[in-house]
């Protein structure tokens, strides 16, 4: 299973439930690595997407508690065992978390893969993402040159879960 978030130097993810910034370049890169895909969130992140609305184009996945999340183009999951029985009919490869906090959580120790976009600023943050750098599980595989969107660096840093080999 994959992951894929943008964090910036603190590895902060958003802040009163937006991303910290936008960057359209890294937006792209988002769709083109999950379209087609299946994509596993949280029910805070499906309501920060526009309009609320699951992403056009892929299986759409939210693991919740709460409520009733009876939507079209939502498969709802109210536990990890719920969601991993969904999960079990897709390739590995094919599945990417992709938030909130609470989900990565829950779900890191079962990704192998981290698509990571390191921001080069620091922002207000109310919500962080595990330091990958700082978990010796996990190792950058690749990393990008630096770019540049409105005065703000980033680049993309692909992680590896030790033991796991390319795929």
């Amino acid at each position: 299973m994959n992951l894929i978030a943008a964090v910036d130097k603190k590895w902060g993810l958003g802040y009163e439930g937006q991303l910290l910034v936008r960057i359209p370049e890294d937006m792209k890169r988002f769709r083109a690595l999950t379209l087609g895909k299946v994509v596993v969130m949280g029910r805070k992140t499906l309501q920060s997407l526009p309009g609320g609305n699951p992403l056009a184009k892929r299986t759409n996945i939210v693991l919740s508690r709460r409520g009733n999340l009876d939507q079209e183009d939502i498969i709802h999951c109210k536990s990890l065992s719920a969601l991993f029985e969904v999960l079990a009919r897709h390739r590995p490869e094919d599945i990417f978390v992709i938030g909130g906090a609470e989900i990565y959580s829950q779900l890191l120790p079962y990704c192998s893969v981290a698509y990571i976009t390191k921001i080069e600023k620091e922002f207000e943050a109310d919500v962080f993402f595990p330091n990958l750098d700082e978990d010796e599980a996990w190792f950058v595989e690749d990393q990008g040159e630096m770019k540049c969107h409105q005065d703000v660096g980033f680049r993309y840093v692909l992680y590896k879960r030790q033991g796991q080999g390319a795929k």
